[in-house]
């Protein structure tokens, strides 16, 4: 039976990840989501390289060494959509070296068919299976074409109440319900519930077209709310992993921290920490 010490013991775990630093990672052990009956989740932590926007490859890759995470949706700061083939190489070896894999590329905003090419060339020759991108409405038919020809996965991305294309993954279904398979959702689960949705009931509803996910609270269910340590804001965190589990989701939920940009590790300690803690606590 999990007790109050042993959840709090792990969030701390991810709030003091800064000091640890300095043990050597032959020590360590990689934590491993658990579910209710001991085994491994089939969900993945990752982080969403965005929250780097500020920092180099090797520093972001530093700050995940010391919170333990070991999945990266990939960000054109980090690696130009232009990059040689050698490029792209040594990128996917400084990862490896760091043990991480990055699983996906975006979002990767498009105004033209062509951009779209480029975005699905990008994501071939990166090696990836998974596109997080921001269409026209226009051009989801050509985006649909595409995940047939190149057998890549394409997520739309939903921004919030300010986004007059995408603002909750609602309306994000309603416009691809009908279209190929692969094309589905990267839920923002912060960002819809500022849209006034209600997150975990709407992960439940879409899931079979959510391909991956940006792990985020918010301060308010409003326009105005804003991101938050994972623990502080409106959304019901244990919840929503429950949801995860029931629905048998097998993506990455990958952080995406926005607060303190340009100082993020203890927020991003905190999130990580609490995320494993809310993992191994739930029962």
């Amino acid at each position: 039976m999990t007790t109050r010490r042993s959840f709090l013991h792990k969030g701390i775990l991810g709030v003091a990840a800064t000091t640890l630093a300095s043990i050597p990672s032959v020590y360590a052990e990689p934590f491993k989501l658990k579910s209710d009956k001991g085994k491994p989740d089939p969900f993945k932590l990752g982080i969403a390289g965005y929250s780097f926007i500020n920092f180099n490859l090797d520093e972001s890759l530093k700050m995940m060494k010391k919170v333990d995470v070991h999945y990266l949706c990939i960000k054109d700061f980090h690696l130009p959509y232009k990059s040689t083939a050698e490029e792209i190489a040594a990128f996917h070896a400084k990862l490896k070296e760091n043990g991480v894999t990055g699983y996906a590329v975006g979002p990767i905003y498009t105004k033209t068919k062509q951009e779209i090419d480029d975005a699905f060339d990008y994501a071939k020759r990166v090696g990836v299976d998974l596109v997080v991108g921001i269409p026209l409405h226009a051009d989801l038919g050509y985006v649909a074409q595409k995940t047939k020809e190149y057998n890549i996965r394409y997520a739309i991305h939903n921004h919030g109440p300010e986004d007059k294309l995408y603002p909750s993954a609602e309306s994000i279904y309603n416009l691809i319900k009908n279209l190929d398979e692969r094309v589905g959702i990267c839920f923002d689960m912060g960002h819809n519930k500022r849209d006034g949705r209600d997150s975990v009931a709407d992960f439940q509803k879409f899931s079979k077209r959510i391909f991956d996910m940006h792990l985020k609270n918010v301060t308010a269910a409003a326009k105005d709310g804003s991101t938050c340590e994972l623990g502080r804001g409106v959304i019901d965190i244990p919840a929503y992993v429950k949801m995860l589990r029931k629905v048998n989701y097998t993506g990455s939920c990958s952080l995406e921290y926005e607060k303190d940009m340009k100082d993020p590790l203890a927020g991003i300690a905190e999130s990580v920490g609490y995320f494993k803690g809310v993992c191994d606590g739930t029962r």
